[in-house]
């Protein structure tokens, strides 16, 4: 019998080691690798091309949302759970529209996280209770007064987030808005903040995604 080939991405070694010794146990899965980054997710997901990736969101680098688009594009068989303590619609959303196929939190049982990767080399989806919740809730457009997460935002911190979206660096930021690079940086702490976001990459690919730049725009 083949056995399913797994990556384990996550920045924490206990978390890892703990999945590995549990999935060590059952005879069908075998873990192939670990990833302590976003960036080395995507690089060994590429040189494995693993059945199943285990993804945690914060990461350090490019975090697990833009490693799994990543992932998506150099190993486009690897099915992806997203496993998080997380389960806002910032991070959920997010990571179903760059790829993932499953999205657990991390009190899943044991047994049920190994059920959950047979059932993603299948090609079948498992969601939290509160993710499902969350995503029927959405496709039956019941999502009532969501707040505009961009009002928070001063006039200043889009333009610095269109900017960003558009893959300027800080110091060209300054540049094109005649500020210092230190002003900006106050700027780029501000905007994570109030989006709720880890880093500049997942703040620009929500800009993108909310429709805050377009093609036209770049």
């Amino acid at each position: 019998m083949d056995k399913l080939s797994i990556l384990i991405a996550d920045d924490h070694t206990l978390v890892r080691q703990g999945i590995q010794d549990f999935l060590e146990l059952e005879p069908d899965l075998v873990v192939v690798g670990e990833a302590d980054s976003g960036e080395n997710a995507v690089r060994m997901a590429a040189e494995l091309a693993p059945d199943v990736i285990l993804m945690d969101l914060a990461m350090p680098g490019i975090g697990g949302v833009e490693a799994t688009r990543q992932v998506k594009q150099v190993s486009p068989h690897s099915q992806i759970i997203i496993l998080t303590s997380y389960h806002e619609d910032e991070y959920i959303f997010p990571a179903f529209r760059v790829g993932a196929l499953s999205y657990v939190l991390k009190d899943i049982r044991p047994d049920a996280l190994a059920d959950t990767i047979r059932k993603a080399a299948r090609g079948e989806s498992v969601l939290h209770p509160r993710v499902a919740a969350r995503v029927v809730q959405e496709l039956r457009g019941t999502r009532q007064d969501a707040p505009n997460l961009f009002t928070d935002l001063t006039d200043r911190e889009l333009d610095v987030l269109r900017l960003i979206a558009n893959g300027h660096s800080n110091a060209e930021i300054a540049q094109q808005l005649i500020i210092s690079e230190k002003t900006v940086k106050g700027h780029v702490s501000n905007i994570l903040s109030k989006l709720h976001m880890m880093d500049r990459t997942q703040a620009a690919i929500f800009a993108w995604q909310e429709g805050l730049v377009t093609r036209r725009d770049s």
